[in-house]
């Protein structure tokens, strides 16, 4: 091998280099992008006709868009960055509301929904699988309470520590999987007997590349449907003065 390379010429050894380290370095968000390049975009700008804004008072801020006979609506806590500290299973939520006007069967797919993160070198993390994600959940779960009973069967003088934090873990846990079961979005048929449908779509932020929040984080969702791809770019918190801030009637 020493040899290959002490002859190898220097415009061969060079093409190499440059090879791997496009490799090292390549974007890990990029060839989720490329599929969905080809996609025509319709992209959320308030400016633009059949885009709207919104904020409630309990602090959600709702993005939608209007294209043909489809509406999508994406709304998001303007907190959600706090509250993914606070879980045992790190998670980003969306909630998304459907309309469809058309007489036609519209099949929607949650799978390909992503999020992406744009100060984190833009990686890009698809939805998570409901049932997976709660099953996660219930493992974790059982694991901590093997480890808890093991934890306590070395060290009694622990017990009443180790259980209250399991009692709490475990609490969280059933109202997490609960949640997850009854809200989340799920594949369907939209059309005229189905005009609309909502649920929550999660997504996860355990990755290296997703490492401490900025002070602003930019975001951008896509939803691909109907051969077209809803782009959602939106910043958390927003700062006054980037967006109108007005009222839905």
């Amino acid at each position: 091998m020493r040899r290959f390379w002490h002859r190898a010429p220097l415009r061969l050894v060079s093409v190499l280099a440059l090879a791997i380290a496009a490799l090292l370095f390549a974007d890990p968000g990029n060839a989720a992008r490329h599929d969905k390049s080809k996609m025509p975009a319709v992209r959320w700008d308030e400016q633009r006709p059949g885009c709207t804004f919104s904020r409630s008072d309990d602090g959600r801020y709702s993005y939608g868009v209007w294209s043909g006979d489809l509406g999508i609506t994406v709304t998001v806590d303007s907190q959600e960055l706090e509250k993914v500290h606070r879980l045992h299973q790190p998670f980003f939520a969306v909630l998304l509301d459907l309309r469809y006007k058309g007489r036609e069967v519209l099949d929607l797919g949650v799978e390909n929904i992503s999020l992406e993160f744009v100060n984190h070198f833009r990686v890009v993390q698809t939805s998570l699988d409901p049932d997976g994600f709660s099953q996660k959940v219930q493992n974790d779960a059982d694991e901590l309470n093997r480890e808890t009973a093991r934890v306590i069967d070395k060290h009694p003088e622990q017990k009443e520590a180790k259980e209250a934090y399991m009692r709490a873990f475990l609490k969280d846990s059933a109202e997490l999987q609960e949640f997850v079961g009854k809200n989340s979005l799920r594949p369907a048929q939209l059309g005229p007997s189905n005009p609309a449908i909502s649920g929550w779509v999660l997504f996860s932020t355990d990755s290296k590349w997703i490492n401490g929040w900025k002070k602003q984080e930019q975001l951008i969702l896509r939803v691909p449907l109907k051969g077209e791809i809803f782009e959602f770019p939106f910043k958390l918190p927003p700062q006054p003065g980037e967006l109108m801030l007005r009222r839905r009637e």
